[in-house]
Parts: C-alpha cells; structure tokens; sequence
C-alpha cells in the first residue's frame, strides 16, 4: 500500500508558529523532502526532530521527484516541507503534488504560515478580492508582458520580491501601474517586521536612493474605477442632434443616443422633435 505525502507549513520567521501537529507529522514520516537541507535542519534541531531528509528544489526536481514517488509507492512517507511558509506557494512542490495524484498517493495538508496571506491581513489594503502573482520573472519581456496584463486588474495584487531587485521592480511596477497604493511589508513575525503604506512613485524614488534589507511582499491596489459623470437629457439631446447632423434620422440619433447615455430613447427623441 502507498505512503501519503504531508504539505507542512512551516514558520515564516518566529519558530513559536510552528503548530503541535506540524511536529508530530514531522517526527512521525519515514523522512522528509525539503526546499533547503541547510535551513530546515536548523527547524529540527530546535524541536529536537531526528529525521532523514532528501533535498528536493527547483533545479532537481525532475530528477528528485520520481525518486521521491518511488518510495511512497513502496509505502514509505513524506513530509514536504519549504524553508518557509505554505509548499507549494511559489515553490517546486506543485509538481510533486501533481505526481502523486497521477500515481493514486494520497496527499495531507497540514496547514501552517503563509507570507502574502499575513501581509495581506496587516497592509490595511482591500483584501475582499485579490491576486497572488509570486515573483516577477528576471526576462525583461516576460516581465513586461506580466505587468502589462495586470494594468486593467482591478483586485488587489499581491507580489514577492527580493531585497536587490525591489528597486527594479517598483520602477517597472510605477511605469505599468501609474501611482497606485501599495503597502510593503518585510520581516514578518520577526522582531523588524514593518508596514510601509505609500504610493508606487514614492516608493520608487525612496528605494533607488536606498538599499533595502530584507524579504518583501508587495499589496498594490487594483486599477481604481472610472468615475461616472451622470449625463442629463440636454447632453443626451446635444449627442442626438451631432448625429442628425451626420446623417442618421432623428430615430436612429435618439435610440445611439440613449445607449450612450443610459436615458430613455422616447425622452431624446421628443427633445429633439421639440428642439
């Protein structure tokens, strides 16, 4: 019988978030598959966990994860672990999870931190809806193409970015998106964890003068709504008549007008027969 694999959660900064249950999972799989073997034995000395690990990241992952199926098909378990917050977020666990549903393993989530959640939570930006777009690509055109398609998104956008390309980033983010509210927020749950709201332009200029420190996510306002001016029946009635004026009837003028303006078509039409 196949083993299960466990996406565990681990702390974002402050160990203290590390739940009871994420432990017990820990120190009961046959062994672990983690982002960063370095970092996450630093996560089980501290519980006092001994437990064998393999490492499994971006650049093994095609030669780590049939391994890593092998063994729970021959019964063993898993636990998935990053070097910080939720698998799967912006890591190359997607592509084990997707293994394991093609091979019938089952798959438990033990649910722990998740940075762009947190942060979300304490910008004090609209969190009704949102999108969670990771890291902007190095490629200069992939990167380009990524704005563009965001300049019309009216949701909330939610970015990670690391301290060396942050100043890059907000300017190309400033060029896209104009001077939008953004809150950055670094640090979080360790002791300089901070919120800083301001505008793209702002930021943009604070940190091509400054060096940042430290992880960011970035909550950046989706495109604010056009404002609708309320159109009267004289403006409907100016419109109609331009459009007599270009050749359509008083009919025709009077039912464009009324898709134009939201007023009813028999109302332009008598102005029009009265004007």
């Amino acid at each position: 019988m196949a083993g299960t694999l466990y996406i565990v959660g681990t702390p974002i900064g402050n160990l203290g978030d590390f739940s009871p249950r994420a432990v017990e999972t820990l120190t009961n799989v046959d062994f672990i598959a983690a982002e960063d073997t370095r970092v996450t034995i630093k996560l089980l000395n501290h519980f006092g966990i001994k437990k064998p690990m393999v490492s499994y990241y971006e650049h093994n992952r095609a030669e780590r994860g049939p391994l890593i199926i092998d063994r729970l098909l021959a019964g063993e378990s898993c636990a998935l672990v990053s070097d910080a917050g939720m698998p799967i977020i912006s890591d190359p666990g997607e592509d084990l999870t997707k293994l394991c549903h093609e091979n019938n393993i089952s798959i438990c989530a033990v649910p722990g931190p998740c940075a762009f959640v947190t942060a979300l939570a304490v910008s004090g930006m609209p969190s009704g809806r949102f999108t969670f777009e990771g890291f902007l690509t190095v490629s200069k055109q992939n990167r380009k193409k990524h704005l563009s398609e965001l300049v019309d998104e009216k949701r909330t956008m939610i970015f990670y970015e690391a301290p060396h390309k942050l100043p890059g980033t907000l300017r190309d983010m400033a060029e896209y998106f104009g001077d939008r509210k953004i809150a950055l927020v670094k640090e979080l749950t360790k002791i300089h964890e901070n919120v800083e709201r301001t505008t793209l332009f702002a930021a943009a200029e604070k940190y091509s003068l400054e060096s940042p420190k430290g992880e960011f996510v970035l909550i950046i306002e989706g495109k604010p709504e056009e404002e609708k001016t309320e159109l009267t029946l004289e403006d409907a009635t100016k419109i109609a008549l331009r459009l007599t004026e270009e050749g359509l009837s008083k009919n025709e003028a009077a039912k464009e007008a009324a898709k134009q303006t939201g007023l009813k078509k028999s109302d332009i039409y008598k102005s029009i027969q009265n004007g």
